[in-house]
């Protein structure tokens, strides 16, 4: 089955505690069904001073969240989106938002 959601997508957050911001997707992890999202679910992890870091301090990173819980952002309207499948002129197979019948890709 083809990805409703790619690396370089721009999304919507649906739910948990950063519900509306937009993002674009860094990072896809298809097996544990999630995505990761840049500026979006950000964790901080105290470090202890290494070799390799003497300075030691807060890491910030993101962290994945639940495909479940992003939506496509509509081209047109910039709104949360389903995607559908549909083939183009040439017979490829392009993602069509199903808000505004936009093509995402191609």
């Amino acid at each position: 089955m083809a990805a409703k959601i790619k690396k370089g997508d721009t999304v919507v957050i649906l739910a948990g505690k950063n519900k509306g911001q937009h993002g674009k997707v860094t990072k896809v992890l298809p097996k544990a069904d999630k995505v990761v999202v840049d500026g979006v679910n950000i964790h901080a992890r105290h470090r202890k001073p290494t070799q390799q870091n003497p300075q030691g301090g807060i890491e910030r990173t993101e962290a994945p969240l639940h495909i479940s819980n992003v939506a496509l952002e509509d081209p047109k309207t910039g709104k949360p989106t389903r995607v559908r499948f549909e083939t183009d002129k040439d017979g490829k197979k392009v993602r069509v938002a199903t808000r505004s019948g936009e093509t995402i890709d191609g």
